[in-house]
């Protein structure tokens, strides 16, 4: 591939999802006016909410933490060619997984240099297993990921119902059922200088080493070449199997992680809270990133900015929070209508003839 190809082909992954927003944003805009409501205002206050301040900024990041692990957890799979929409199964799994795991640790007074690392890595092995097992359903069953990875979703949340409201429930938690509070020293602190959590740092170093992963391994060039063509890679002798589930379980564990620091560092328990979204708006980051793992770092920071200033606009625009969610709804709808524009634009490809060496 040419110099002058590789540009065209970084040319149209920028500016066909670059359009996309701008679109969406139009569309936004018309919605709002439609209200009564000034798009001007919106965006500005947006801007203010997410990054005006110190305060924003960091709110921004705080948010943006869990989007970057649950992007990585649906970029991965989909390098390989799956479309697995489970990250939100695998974080509230995780984070009850760690929660559980931490009571008879705190409890017994395991000191926490040791049980800080044991709650991780129950979540990220719970993340981990659970996705993997959608992963081996595909290769050895046929069955849809994107189905099975949906439907084990809600078949996580009510494992952890379950047991939240049952066998685990705090007594003291009367009006939200919730697992007994690990406790403040036992909680993720905040990166020096910030009210931002370690998870902002453990996502950035994953968006690296995964980047380095599928981009830079042997490993990660056979699991592209099955993305692109599963029957040539099984004909070339390639694990396929193996890939997908190794790939299904990296993914897991992003989202198991995630669950993790929304118990060590938000909630301090497993409860409802756990089930948030954010499995799912990781879908929208990495379509947006073009499941880029590093470029999954500044979109999930736009979606952290997008949630931090829902309550500056619903005070002073008197309009409800929730309008943050249709403004991410109407970005998913035209960015998938915008991969079909893909190799659509002459300018974007490569004349006959042209640049060859």
């Amino acid at each position: 591939m040419t110099d002058s190809t590789k540009f065209r082909a970084w040319a149209e992954a920028v500016a066909i999802p670059v359009g996309a927003l701008v679109v969406s944003a139009l569309i936004f805009s018309i919605f709002l006016i439609f209200l009564g409501k000034s798009p001007v205002d919106y965006f500005q206050l947006l801007w203010k909410g997410g990054f005006g301040t110190s305060f924003s900024i960091q709110n921004t990041l705080q948010r943006a933490a869990p989007l970057i692990l649950c992007g990585l957890a649906f970029a991965i799979p989909a390098q390989i060619g799956l479309t697995m929409i489970g990250a939100e199964g695998a974080l509230v799994l995780g984070g009850f997984s760690a929660a559980a795991i931490a009571i008879p640790l705190v409890t017994g007074g395991v000191p926490v240099v040791l049980t800080m690392p044991l709650m991780a890595i129950a979540a990220m092995i719970a993340g981990g297993a659970w996705i993997a097992i959608v992963g081996w359903l595909r290769h050895a069953r046929g069955v849809n990921e994107t189905i099975s990875s949906l439907l084990m979703t809600y078949i996580a949340i009510a494992i952890m119902n379950f047991f939240v409201e049952g066998l685990l429930r705090d007594p003291g938690s009367a009006n939200k059922p919730s697992t007994m509070p690990i406790g403040k020293d036992y909680m993720v602190g905040t990166i020096p200088g910030t009210d931002v959590h370690w998870g902002l740092l453990a996502g950035l170093i994953l968006a690296v080493v995964l980047q380095l992963l599928m981009n830079r391994t042997t490993f990660g060039f056979a699991a592209r070449v099955t993305g692109g063509n599963a029957r040539a890679a099984l004909a070339q002798g390639l694990p396929v199997g193996r890939l997908v589930v190794a790939c299904t379980a990296i993914a897991g564990a992003c989202a198991g992680l995630a669950g993790y620091f929304e118990v060590a560092a938000i909630h301090g328990q497993a409860n409802a809270s756990l089930v948030a979204g954010y499995g799912f708006t990781g879908i929208l980051i990495s379509f947006l990133a073009r499941h880029n793992p590093i470029v999954v770092v500044p979109v999930a920071v736009m979606f952290g900015a997008i949630a931090a200033s829902g309550g500056l606009i619903q005070r002073r625009m008197d309009m409800p929070d929730a309008t943050a969610l249709v403004l991410q709804g109407i970005i998913f709808v035209v960015l998938l209508t915008s991969e079909t524009l893909y190799g659509r634009f002459a300018i974007f490809q490569q004349k006959a003839g042209a640049d060859r060496t």
